[in-house]
């Protein structure tokens, strides 16, 4: 077989490849520059977004006029933070004059006087932090004490030492070394007393210093008594009393009075010797139909009826008793209430009974804070209620001076003073002079320096409490007007503690008590009391709903906006570059 060979068909040559060139895409050039008005707009309203946040701020804005804290935690420190333990100074000058002593042992007299007064004052806080004593034994004063007749009446005896002692505001003992063998200690109505009996050296000392420490200093004030803190003087420093006849049956009778004569012999004294401490106003009124809620028995023995000191809490009828009509019972100050009440013939003569079983000679009680109660029974009330018809009657001047006195010795009590003319201290007895004011001159400095502590003590507090709670309240608004009641308080407060260390407890009283009231003034200040205050996040969430969501679109389309301007700026710089390459 002959072998047929074939060539094998020629391959197919491969064809050249193109030569490719990079040409921009329309999507990623830009021949015409980006114009700047949309980003223009953006920025525009984002800008005048970030400018009205200080406007909106500046619209939320409180005002607050700027207080001393400094200055309040100063006078805090320096008036301490209890009111029995004030850090007030209040000089007290004595003087002891020794009649018919041995000259010889006025050593011995003034270093047993020293001992004594340390002895009484080491464990008790005394209002006067300087003491000073001074001893004598001769000299133009001393010779006319001696002339003095100690045997007379006190009145006189008290009279007399005036006219030798009165020039000076030095409280002095005078002891007489007599022959009676019980020595009489008499205080006298001003800034005096004396001692008159056979007593010895040491006797003389301790009565002395007795007379000092627990009468001139501290008023003769005894345990049980009303304390500092229950002070029957307003915020405002001011005392409302308010005394009221009240007729419990007017079918049986009725009774009036003339108070205003009342008004003008006995409380002006008392109102103008209380003018320091406080500022004090009266005023009158005559209820009907006021009957008692406490029930009383027939006591055959006694011949009346009778209600027991238990019954007290319910002798007071507030439902029937209209007493709060003065205008200022809706105010800041004090209103003290004293009450007559005449008994009905059901009832009459109706008497207190005293824990011991004995009547009560006052028949009337206090009650702190509010005031006294004086049950005044009719002279021959069982004969009047057999009448048929009322008896209208007016109260006799001698039987209303006598309610008034009463009435004086609950008042001394509310200030917590004693209400009877005797002292009873451990070295003896001391009687008490009464004086026409009511209060005696060393009872007016002791109520002074009382109150003086009391206010400064209330006012550093007040102001204590409004700075922390205006530094805790960021929110909270100040006026200008709290901010000068706070400056002048702290003036008075200042004033009040320099008349204080100078001995001049009127003006001290005085002081003090502007401070208090202008502390309580900026404290409750009605721009203080009508405000809710609420924090910055309080604010920041109340105002975020209305401006946060416009404020994340406005900004959040400037970033769109500026990253477009940015994209488009770089295509139009690459096909410039592509231009500039190509030419």
């Amino acid at each position: 077989m002959a072998e047929i060979s074939e060539e094998p068909p020629n391959p197919i040559p491969p064809q050249p490849q193109p030569q490719h060139t990079h040409q921009p895409s329309e999507s990623t050039i830009r021949k015409a520059k980006p114009g700047l008005k949309r980003l223009t707009l953006t920025l525009s309203v984002l800008v005048s977004f970030i400018f009205a946040f200080p406007f909106l701020y500046k619209s939320v804005e409180i005002h607050r006029a700027p207080l001393p804290f400094r200055e309040i935690d100063s006078l805090s420190s320096q008036i301490g933070s209890s009111n029995n333990h004030p850090s007030l100074s209040f000089p007290c000058h004595f003087q002891a004059i020794f009649i018919n002593f041995n000259n010889s042992n006025a050593e011995t007299l003034e270093s047993l006087i020293f001992d004594e007064l340390t002895k009484l004052t080491s464990n008790t806080t005394s209002q006067c932090s300087t003491l000073s004593v001074k001893l004598v034994n001769s000299g133009p004063i001393w010779s006319l004490i001696g002339a003095v007749d100690f045997g007379g009446d006190d009145e006189s005896v008290d009279e007399a030492l005036a006219g030798v002692l009165g020039g000076e505001k030095v409280y002095s003992v005078v002891v007489v070394k007599g022959e009676s063998e019980e020595a009489k200690g008499v205080v006298g109505k001003y800034r005096h007393g004396w001692v008159v009996g056979r007593v010895s050296e040491v006797e003389a000392a301790e009565r002395v210093a007795e007379m000092f420490v627990k009468v001139f200093v501290h008023g003769g004030k005894e345990e049980g008594f009303i304390h500092g803190e229950f002070m029957p003087v307003g915020a405002d420093g001011r005392i409302v009393l308010s005394f009221n006849l009240l007729n419990s049956n007017p079918h049986d009778w009725v009774y009036d009075w003339d108070f205003q004569a009342i008004d003008d012999t006995l409380l002006a004294p008392i109102i103008k010797a209380l003018g320091p401490v406080a500022n004090i106003s009266v005023e009158s009124q005559v209820l009907y139909h006021t009957p008692k809620s406490s029930f009383s028995f027939w006591d055959d023995k006694r011949k009346g009826y009778i209600f027991s000191t238990k019954d007290l809490p319910f002798f007071v009828n507030s439902n029937e008793w209209h007493l709060d009509t003065s205008i200022a019972a809706g105010g800041r100050s004090k209103i003290l209430q004293f009450v007559v009440y005449v008994p009905s013939a059901k009832e009459c003569p109706l008497l207190l009974q005293l824990p011991n079983g004995e009547i009560s000679k006052t028949n009337g009680f206090i009650s702190p804070m509010w005031g006294g109660v004086i049950v005044w029974n009719p002279q021959g009330c069982l004969k009047d209620s057999e009448s048929q018809h009322p008896i209208r009657q007016t109260i006799s001047r001698q039987d209303l001076q006598k309610v008034f006195e009463v009435f004086m010795g609950q008042f001394r009590q509310l200030f917590g003073l004693k209400s009877d003319n005797l002292y009873f201290g451990s070295s003896g007895t001391y009687s008490l002079l009464a004086s026409e004011k009511g209060f005696s001159e060393w009872e007016l400095d002791f109520l002074a320096r009382r109150h003086t502590c009391f206010n400064l003590h209330s006012c550093a507090t007040t102001l204590g409490s409004l700075s922390r709670l205006v530094q805790s309240l960021p929110r909270m608004i100040i006026m200008d007007e709290i901010g000068k009641q706070v400056k002048y308080s702290l003036e008075a407060a200042n004033l009040a503690q320099r008349n204080a260390s100078l001995g001049h407890y009127d003006a001290s009283a005085v002081s003090s008590r502007l401070a208090r009231s202008l502390a309580e003034d900026a404290f409750f200040h009605p721009s203080i009391m009508s405000v809710s205050y609420y924090s910055f996040e309080h604010c920041f969430a109340v105002y975020s709903p209305f401006f946060l969501p416009v404020s994340m679109h406005v900004l959040l389309a400037a970033l769109r906006e500026w990253r477009r301007y940015k994209i488009e700026n770089r295509k139009y710089l690459a096909w410039k570059a592509e231009v500039k390459k190509n030419s």
